[in-house]
């Protein structure tokens, strides 16, 4: 008896001990390979997978040992997908912590308001730890997986800097870009001015696409939303380089030459009255917002003067005027 009395007691000082060893463990920084190591879990892992891949992307300690842990909590269920880093001070207790709460660890991509879907597309395939889904979709595939097939995929994604979760796919970030777009679109539209020469909402990003490439000064937008209501409203043709230059797509070698402004297509504004058929780029929210409602003005021609900014006039022996003084160099 008095053997198994001593037996008990060094039990359950080892016991004990254990206990101690652990719960100092759970407050010491974690031994890793790298001076941070990443994870990405994807839905439906384990616990017991989580354990086995953090081991395996760098944290150097038994993969039971973490297990373990994440069972003991109680949380172990609790863990969320998404893209995690362990820091170089990162303990048991905090890397838990992170996975329960979703403190992910996020990438970000810049997609520029002018750019056309083709640009954004490319950006999205260098973006680092993002998926390509959609690499191998044609745009029109692309918009069917968004659930719009009828709709061209051109002027429909909104320019912003989106952040993402590593390992998610691009189709991902497109759509986020595409809900954007139709609210800030929907938004504009329900607060235009009554008399614009425009049918519709799409009508509006169309025009605003066009504002986008044309405006060289940022507080000339409405005015130059001015301009093109003007012409559209008398029937004159718009007579944008912009408009031709998408319609060349990528012919276009960087001179727009006479031959271009005279060949007859459905972009080329020189040729053709109204509006081309789709958006050619990707406008801002200051453009959509100036193409619904534009600055109240007689003007019906600009010119650039070479500085960003433009010159507006009303007639076209002032235009002219203004075009061999800033084009021509007063020739």
């Amino acid at each position: 008896m008095r053997l198994l009395r001593w037996l008990l007691v060094l039990l359950l000082l080892a016991a004990a001990g254990s206990a101690a060893w652990v719960w100092r463990w759970l407050d010491q920084p974690l031994p890793l390979a790298t001076p941070t190591v990443e994870l990405s879990i994807e839905p439906g892992a384990s616990p017991r997978d989580v354990a086995n891949a953090w081991v395996r992307a760098g944290v150097r300690v038994p993969p039971i040992l973490l297990y373990e842990w994440f069972r003991w909590s109680g949380d172990a269920r609790r863990i969320r997908a998404g893209s995690y880093v362990a820091g170089p001070q990162v303990t048991p207790r905090q890397l838990l912590a992170k996975m329960v709460q979703g403190e992910e660890f996020f990438e970000r991509v810049r997609l520029l308001e002018g750019w056309t879907l083709r640009q954004f597309r490319a950006e999205l395939s260098r973006a680092p730890y993002l998926k390509p889904a959609t690499a191998s979709m044609t745009d029109a595939q692309l918009m069917a997986a968004l659930g719009a097939a009828s709709t061209p995929g051109e002027g429909r994604f909104f320019p912003d800097t989106y952040v993402y979760g590593r390992g998610v796919s691009d189709l991902t970030v497109l759509k986020r870009a595409y809900a954007s777009m139709q609210r800030h679109l929907a938004a504009a539209w329900d607060s235009r001015v009554e008399g614009l020469p425009l049918k519709s909402a799409d009508e509006a990003l169309i025009l605003a696409s066009i504002v986008e490439k044309e405006t060289g000064k940022a507080s000339e937008r409405a005015q130059i939303a001015g301009v093109f209501s003007n012409r559209l409203r008398i029937g004159m043709p718009l007579q944008t380089d912009p408009t031709v230059i998408y319609g060349l797509g990528e012919s276009f070698d960087g001179n727009l030459r006479k031959r271009d402004l005279l060949t007859d297509g459905p972009y080329n504004t020189y040729t053709r009255a109204g509006l081309p058929p789709t958006p050619i780029a990707m406008p801002s929210l200051a453009s959509i917002r100036a193409a619904v409602n534009p600055e109240r003005t007689k003007a019906l021609y600009f010119v650039a003067r070479g500085d960003g900014s433009s010159v507006f006039s009303e007639s076209l022996l002032d235009h002219n005027r203004a075009v061999n003084l800033f084009q021509r160099g007063g020739r």
